[in-house]
């Protein structure tokens, strides 16, 4: 029992098996009784917003513009992004209430009745953003061509991805540092090579355990299967992996994705050549990040390595 106390100080908790009961028996995550789906207490946010100031100034010469989108966006302008082609089983879109008196009556019947309410939402023009990135490129697109030196932006938000999970590192609703670069293939492609750099050494600042490896995001369906080989064949992505759950399951907590000309071909972006732009970013995964600390230095914060407090609370 006495080296259980140590790992997570609740002696009371003879159950708590995981990660995730860890964090629940010491109300440092909050159930809501969906998986993947939960409360944050002070002191996780306290240690993540920590984080997100240490990115910060790892990112502070890149003179990003800051743009804080909410977890929604345009529904059409999501549907042109193309996503639905490759994740449609990742996404979540908004319904409401659109009828009248009467519907409204039958809402109610049917929901004393333990029947199904939903039936009568209507999707609205708002779908939850599945990436902090995704509403940034029209934005760009309508500002004209890019200036010489491309863009870089600065975005963080809440995103939503539908794959409930006991695990704690796949929450469904998360939030998502990125630093985006739009320009030239020779811009953006530095870029990324840059921030893998960068982002190993911030890892490591944090003093954890992790490995780099080539990826590809979760496509879907038959087509999903030759797309997934294509990425990892150009190396397009790029993940540092942390073993969070598990030490032997690593968890994806930084990504590095060079997207070509997608977005530049999707929505007209041109470089000052007139040339169509393309895009790069690095995502930090703000929870996963946060857990990985949890998971390696313990539940009491003031007992986690110096150097790693110096690093987060100065």
């Amino acid at each position: 029992i006495a080296s259980k106390r140590t790992w997570w100080g609740n002696p009371m908790c003879m159950t708590c098996n995981t990660l995730l009961d860890r964090l629940i028996a010491e109300e440092i995550l909050v159930e809501t009784g969906i998986d993947g789906l939960y409360g944050r207490s002070g002191k996780f946010e306290d240690v993540l917003l920590r984080f997100d100031a240490l990115i910060s100034r790892f990112g502070d010469d890149q003179k990003a513009d800051v743009i804080r989108f909410p977890p929604g966006m345009n529904r059409a302008l999501f549907e042109k992004s193309g996503y639905l082609k490759s994740f449609p089983d990742l996404a979540g879109t908004v319904h409401s209430f659109a009828g009248n008196d009467k519907d409204h009556a039958s809402l109610l019947e049917t929901l004393e009745g333990g029947g199904d309410w939903t039936t009568g939402q209507k999707a609205t023009d708002i779908v939850l953003a599945p990436a902090a990135c995704y509403p940034l490129y029209p934005v760009v697109a309508r500002k004209g061509k890019l200036p010489a030196q491309g863009r870089v932006y600065d975005l963080n938000s809440y995103c939503f991805r539908r794959e409930p999970s006991k695990d704690p590192a796949r929450m469904q609703m998360f939030r998502m540092r990125e630093y985006v670069r739009i320009g030239t293939p020779g811009q953006v492609v530095e870029f990324r090579q840059m921030w893998m750099e960068r982002g190993k050494k911030l890892i490591e600042t944090l003093q954890l355990p992790y490995t780099v490896d080539v990826a590809n995001d979760p496509f879907f369906g038959r087509a999903g299967r030759m797309m997934k080989a294509s990425q990892r064949d150009q190396g397009l992505k790029f993940e540092v992996l942390v073993p969070i759950e598990s030490v032997e399951k690593r968890t994806a907590c930084l990504s590095f994705n060079y997207h070509q000309d997608h977005f530049g071909v999707t929505w007209g972006i041109r470089t000052a050549q007139d040339e169509t732009a393309h895009t790069a970013c690095v995502g930090f995964g703000m929870e996963r990040v946060t857990l990985a600390l949890f998971k390696h230095h313990g539940l009491d914060t003031s007992a986690w390595p110096e150097d790693v407090r110096k690093a987060l609370w100065g």
